[in-house]
């Protein structure tokens, strides 16, 4: 076709659009879609929620993901997210928008410019844009301890009340892999939220509560706070996007609402009916004319219109339709609309635990996934606690290290592909590297700051602080000494018996200096056991006190694990190794600390540290460990656990420990094919739990002054070490799993097992993250008529704290040393999960198989060994409650370990070798717990004290506590006590909770304990069983 014929149809073209244009306007003009819209009585009002799910880490890092590399693995940049979201709202006023985590705002809050955060503060102020859940990240509900759930919600909440002014009033806990007791009430009402929304429950309750419209109901978490602490929640019926028709992300398959007739795959009149039937539906499994539509997805968003324009079209089609209302909404809004029904609900007292989302697809195995990383969390989280006390006690510094980064990589774990263990591989690497990177800084903090402390003479003069400098929150140690610097280090692998400065060759007066930090409110006394090079030792304090002290022989498996995680962690070779691990027991204040000095002795010194005799034995003979407290033996045939007696209750029952794995399911089965057993999944092949191989049983003694203990060896790759020191009431089990063998194409998930002759009526107790114990029976839910697909998997529920059962007279408890899953299969028998190694991806979008290894220098790869502990503990109920409660708080904060090697003797830099903060001779009360102490700006200092009791768990200590302020400050004069929120970011006093009337209410709690609120110039603090109490102190 030549140029002219061209030109003249291309004019023939044009006037034949213009000419349609003039019959419909519609095509071209812009068409101006009515957004404004609010509730409407008589008609079902469909709250439309626009907002982005932003995993901090999962797929891909948090790094990753924010600035939107590695899209090959999955295109998502949260960067972009924010940016198009503020901008499609700055186009309509009636748009509306939540957003969740703190990590990825806060780091794009600070790229933005002046003008930029005008813009968005102006979203916030109009309600446009609405902080919900509002903590640093969304975190996991099973495998979190109440502890860092705290401190990373009050990390983001305190940004949003500083920056913004605002209070988040919604609990927005979508996508976590079920739900606890602890978060409704905790993590709910005592934060300040006013509701709860969720999107995962399990598929049978679910549809229970479909049928019974209790989707909503009021939860009460907490049989201790009962009704005060109760909390509106709410399952979501599409999980958290909208049905797929209606899901409007760029990269959807599903066809937008094409509005124009005049275009091919005109749709409007099937999406409206669509729409309205899906609503319509929707209201039939609710109690008010209320509804709520999630409208987003994985981050969605990052082109904002391609949701916010269909919106508008649904909006504005479905209201001239008429048959239902919809309009731009949030969950406070939808809340408050609900609240305003006055509708009657069900009440919930349990928890949500454990999920399934088919029937052989049970969400458990993740309680145990990745059981070294959540072993790491939960150790760098006590640092966090420590370094914060300490950096406290000499004053936060502007400048240099600090706990800041800790503060936010702990929070970050807390995620719920983070700490779950439900990441990728090298999204794990990368959480690891964080952690790392902030335990380097906050060890500074920690070293230095007790450094100062002992360097000076504040425990001397019983006065810490001199005077408040120009620097906002710094203080002044007081008497500063010209001495030498004490250098101080900590040994971060000293579980696999590795510390440079204890294991110096002790001559020519060269000692080394023990440091142990005590963070809790209590005196306590703990063994410390580190390795040492002499036998011709001994240890005093400095004060010249003898304190008795073990030496037992480093073992074979020690040298092994020593030699090959030294390597890989530090990068270093660890050289020959010790001889002997050096045990004492160190005595240390409440908050504060003891100094200990190992030095040479003379063989015929009365101190010397007392060798232990052994015997390693491989033919049949039963042996006995024994404490003043405890006696326990051991099979002659298998080596193991077969009896416990406590001399101190007479409480003494038949104890049997076995090792067994499960073999984890391939997926390739004719029911629910590809549901293999993976990183969330724990699926067995069968309920049966396989002994491990026969193997020549190898059983070491070691006995002692302070400690005996059996050392066995199960199999190449499984070993435990079971202890008992002087005076304890306890067994602690250290187990050794790994590399965990494939080699027989098997994943393999590896429990040790308590079987006892208990009468247990099917029922055992577990923590909800490691605050109330909550009663569990088997292959029973107390919501609903539970049809048992998987007799195992199903009845997995996770721990932080531990687990027990009981009968009439006798309490056998297990306490854990991380997250863990737990059960309870048969009568008078506990079940741990300690590993899982497994071949298969479970298809719940991680997209690879839980096969955790190391690959040494030389390039060989092995399955991970984990090495952790167990506490295993049988007493009468009352004795029992009173030491798990206790025992726990000394296992979730351990005392902290500093070292320094002291040439030619020199204790002169030891000026203060032993230090409390807290008043001479004080110490909190047995049920109360300091669980933060953390200096902030302005001269301010956060506390918060928990009574770690439940109401009738314990006739001594289940009861009101009081505590006196000037008792842990008690060199500082106390300007100003003001009593926050849960998550410090409002007055307690300004907390008003909304009422809501429950189905029978004679359920309602009477007398509810609660500690007094604070009066003017009151300093005594009351704390109710099952209380945390917060408070701002201006010193």
């Amino acid at each position: 076709m030549g140029s002219f014929e061209t030109a003249i149809l291309l004019l023939h073209c044009i006037l034949a659009c213009q000419t349609l244009a003039l019959e419909q306007p519609f095509r071209f003009a812009a068409k101006a879609y009515n957004t404004s819209g609010s509730t409407v009585e008589g008609k079902i009002n469909v709250h439309l929620v626009s907002h982005t799910h932003d995993d901090v880490g999962w797929l891909k890092t948090v790094d990753q993901y924010y600035v939107g590399s590695n899209n090959s693995i999955a295109v998502a940049a949260v960067q972009y997210v924010l940016d198009s979201v503020v901008t499609a709202l700055q186009q309509d006023p009636n748009r509306k928008f939540i957003y969740v985590e703190q990590a990825f705002f806060q780091r794009w809050w600070r790229q933005q410019s002046p003008t930029q955060q005008k813009i968005v503060e102006a979203l916030v102020d109009s309600g446009q844009l609405e902080f919900i859940n509002g903590g640093f990240c969304m975190h996991d509900e099973a495998t979190t301890h109440y502890v860092d759930m705290i401190d990373q919600t009050t990390l983001g909440h305190r940004f949003i009340k500083k920056q913004f002014g605002k209070i988040p009033r919604i609990a927005w806990q979508i996508d976590p892999f079920g739900h606890s007791a602890v978060q409704a009430y905790l993590l709910g009402a005592e934060m300040g939220f006013d509701g709860l929304f969720f999107g995962r429950a399990d598929y049978q309750d679910k549809i229970n509560r479909q049928k019974e419209r209790t989707m909503e109901v009021i939860w009460r978490g907490s049989k201790s706070l009962g009704e005060s602490a109760q909390i509106f929640t709410g399952l979501m019926t599409h999980h958290y996007d909208p049905p797929h028709e209606f899901q409007f992300e760029i990269k959807s398959e599903t066809s937008p609402i094409q509005d124009d007739p005049s275009l091919y795959g005109y749709n409007l009149p099937e999406k409206l009916d669509l729409f309205v039937e899906y609503v319509t539906n929707q209201s039939k499994e609710f109690r008010t004319h209320h509804i709520m539509w999630a409208m987003g997805e994985d981050f969605s968003y990052g082109n904002a219109n391609t949701w916010f324009k269909q919106i508008d079209k649904l909006i504005h089609y479905a209201n001239m339709d008429g048959r239902v209302n919809a309009f731009y909404s949030t969950p406070s809004m939808y809340l408050d609309a609900v609240h305003a029904a006055n509708a009657t609900w069900h009440l919930k007292t349990d928890d949500y635990f454990p999920y399934s989302d088919c029937p052989h697809c049970f969400w458990t195995g993740y309680f145990t996934s990745r059981p070294a990383l959540k072993g790491y969390v939960r150790k760098l989280s006590a640092l966090l606690q420590a370094a914060r006390q300490v950096e406290f006690l000499v004053g936060k510094v502007s400048s240099g290290p600090n706990t800041d980064s800790l503060e936010e990589a702990v929070a970050i774990l807390q995620h719920h592909d983070g700490v779950s263990g439900t990441e990728r591989q090298h999204v794990a690497d990368d959480y690891a590297a964080r952690l790392s990177k902030g335990q380097s800084e906050s060890e500074d903090v920690f070293n230095k700051a007790l450094a100062s402390l002992i360097s000076t003479k504040a425990a001397e003069s019983k006065l810490l602080i001199e005077k408040m400098s120009s620097t906002p929150g710094h203080r002044v140690l007081m008497n500063p000494v010209n001495s030498p610097d004490l250098n101080l280090v900590q040994c971060n692998l000293l579980n696999v018996s590795y510390c440079p400065p204890t294991e110096v060759e002790l001559k020519s007066g060269r000692s080394f200096v023990v440091v142990a930090y005590n963070p809790l409110g209590w005196e306590r006394e703990d063994f410390v056991r580190v390795p040492v090079s002499s036998s011709k030792i001994e240890v005093i304090d400095a004060e010249e006190n003898e304190i008795p002290s073990q030496l037992i022989p480093i073992t074979e498996a020690d040298r092994t694990l020593r030699d090959k995680y030294v390597n890989l962690h530090a990068g270093v070779s660890a050289g020959t190794a010790p001889k002997y691990f050096l045990v004492f027991a160190a005595a240390v204040p409440p908050l504060g600390y003891n100094s200990f000095i190992v030095r040479p002795s003379s063989a015929s010194g009365s101190n010397i540290a007392k060798l232990s005799s052994y015997e390693t034995r491989r033919a049949p003979l039963t042996v006995h460990l024994k404490s003043s407290q405890l006696h326990l033996t051991f099979s002659k045939d298998t080596g193991l656990l077969t009896h416990m007696s406590n001399k101190k209750t007479g409480v003494s029952i038949p104890v049997e420990q076995s090792y067994c794995w499960y073999n984890g399911s391939s997926g390739v089965t004719e029911e629910d094919p590809h549901m293999a057993s993976g990183a969330y999944l724990f699926r067995p092949n069968t309920s049966e739990c396989f002994p491990l191989k026969n193997f020549q049983q190898i059983v070491t003694v070691f006995r002692g002054p302070l400690v005996e203990e059996v050392h066995q060896q199960f199999s190449p790759w499984a070993s435990q070490v079971i202890r008992v020191y002087k005076n304890a009431e306890q067994a602690e089990v250290q187990f050794t799993v790994g590399p965990i063998p494939i080699d027989d194409s098997n994943g393999k998930e590896i429990v040790t097992k308590f079987t006892t002759p208990l009468r247990t009526e099917k029922t055992f107790y577990t923590d909800s993250n490691g605050r109330d114990f909550l009663k569990r029976v088997r292959d029973f839910r107390p919501d609903w008529n539970l049809e048992v697909k998987e007799p195992v998997a199903g009845n997995y529920y996770p721990l932080n704290l531990g687990i027990y059962m009981k009968d009439s007279e006798t309490d056998v408890s297990v306490l854990v040393d991380r997250a863990l899953g737990a059960a309870s299969t048969a009568d008078g028998q506990l079940e741990i999960m300690l590993h899982r190694r497994l071949l298969y991806d479970d298809h719940r979008g991680v997209g690879e198989a839980l096969n955790e290894t190391v690959c040494g220098s030389n390039g060989r790869c092995e399955g991970l060994t984990v090495l952790g502990s167990l506490y295993i503990n049988i007493n009468p109920s009352e004795e029992a409650s009173q030491w798990r409660r206790i025992k726990g708080q000394q296992i979730l904060m351990p005392l902290q370990l500093a070292f320094s090697v002291l040439e030619d003797g020199n204790k002169e830099v030891l000026h203060s070798p032993k230090f409390s903060a807290f008043k001479s001779g004080y110490e909190l009360p047995q049920n109360v717990a300091l669980i933060t102490l953390q200096e902030l700006d302005d001269r301010q200092v956060l506390l918060r004290l928990a009574n770690i009791f439940e109401v009738d768990e314990s006739e001594q200590l289940s009861k009101m506590a009081t505590v006196y302020l000037p008792d842990i400050f008690p060199n500082l004069k106390i300007k100003d006590v003001v009593e926050l929120s849960l998550s410090a970011n409002q007055k307690k006093s300004h907390m008003k909770k909304l009422t809501w009337t429950v189905e029978g209410n004679e359920k309602v709690q009477k007398n509810i304990l609660r500690g007094r609120p604070l009066g003017r110039d009151d300093t005594s603090v009351e704390i109710a069983p099952m209380e945390i109490r917060t408070f701002l102190i201006t010193l």
